[in-house]
């Protein structure tokens, strides 16, 4: 049976760094607030008004290739998960394919706001599954700070900027994606939204003075969806391939909100030390958070691994995914870093 597994993990992160000290001088907030009911310290922010989501995300599929071996004329498809497009259109795919060479690749974007990542890897995998493609690039990629109101200090402390990507090739050795579970429910949707700029209120002064162009997000309702929707479908995907807590080795969880995570990890009946968790240093960075994870926790990943990936975003849209990891992360991390110092030198 052929699975797409993934041989290559990249990301990028801008280098400026929004702390909650930071925000406490923009609105009215403090660093404990803060950490006690979210988890997070800093996030990440890409202030040059000239670089947007394709900058991000071509980085980090550069890095893939780059720890592959190979080059973009090699990759099949492109599939970009995203709510921050540079544009409508084209798709942000399209820049990427363009930036990184992948002359022979097909791409779109896929928008399902902070479970794009785990939609866009099982929609990937498809491809690889069925045999029409031999690799394709995945990449979560998002520049909240372009949606983000400044003012609002109930949304402006959640949210960085940041883009993860993975590389899906077959796998016959029994290592991959082995199962997954994608829900969307739009009966809330407006609980979680930015109501300006499509089809319904295209942009005009109105929307703009109305602020209809930002995040809006009724928090405490949907912090209990939330919960109820990621810890549920985590246990559900384990429930269904029949794993227990000591088979898994790591929860890769959406990074939201570290209450949401801690009550996921004990739905699965996992200890927070089997959980990746990030969310005190990049903040809620939506698409990207998930391979974000992979790419801080890859050293630590052997071949045979159980990782259980979940999440919960905006729609609302929801899912979860059971992956067996296909190579030991610490040879390939060290290879890549001997790369790189062979290269700068």
């Amino acid at each position: 049976m052929t699975r797409a597994a993934i041989t290559a993990v990249g990301h990028f992160l801008p280098e400026d760094r929004l702390t909650n000290h930071d925000l406490e001088q923009m609105v009215d907030t403090n660093d404990e607030w803060i950490r006690t009911r979210t988890g997070i310290r800093e996030r990440r922010i890409l202030w040059d008004k000239d670089k947007a989501t394709s900058y991000m995300a071509t980085e980090a599929a550069r890095e893939v290739l780059r720890k592959r071996g190979i080059s973009g004329e090699e990759i099949d498809a492109i599939i970009v998960a995203t709510v921050t497009p540079d544009m409508l259109f084209p798709a942000t795919a399209c820049l990427v394919q363009h930036a990184i060479g992948a002359s022979h690749a097909w791409g779109f974007d896929l928008s399902a706001a902070c479970s794009g990542f785990l939609f866009a890897l099982s929609t990937g995998a498809r491809f690889i599954e069925s045999g029409k493609h031999e690799k394709v690039l995945v990449i979560g990629a998002d520049k909240m700070s372009s949606i983000v109101d400044f003012s609002d200090r109930s949304t402006c402390i959640l949210f960085g900027d940041g883009a993860g990507a993975v590389l899906l090739e077959p796998n016959t050795d029994g290592y991959g994606l082995i199962d997954s579970i994608e829900r969307t429910d739009g009966a809330h949707w407006d609980l979680l939204c930015m109501r300006g700029g499509g089809s319904l209120h295209p942009p005009s002064y109105e929307t703009v003075d109305r602020r209809m162009h930002f995040i809006h997000q009724e928090g405490r309702q949907v912090f209990k969806y939330a919960v109820e929707g990621m810890a549920g479908v985590a246990a559900e995907i384990m429930e269904r391939n029949e794993l227990v807590g000591d088979d898994v080795r790591y929860l890769v969880p959406h990074q939201a909100n570290q209450r949401i995570i801690s009550a996921t990890a004990r739905r699965m009946g996992i200890g927070m030390d089997k959980v990746m968790m990030n969310i005190e240093r990049y903040g809620n960075t939506t698409a990207a958070t998930i391979p974000l994870c992979l790419h801080d926790w890859e050293r630590d990943l052997r071949r045979g691994d159980n990782l259980v990936l979940a999440a919960f975003g905006g729609g609302f849209t929801w899912g979860a995914a059971y992956l067996r990891w296909a190579y030991d992360g610490a040879a390939v991390a060290e290879t890549a870093a001997s790369t790189a110092t062979h290269e700068a030198s």
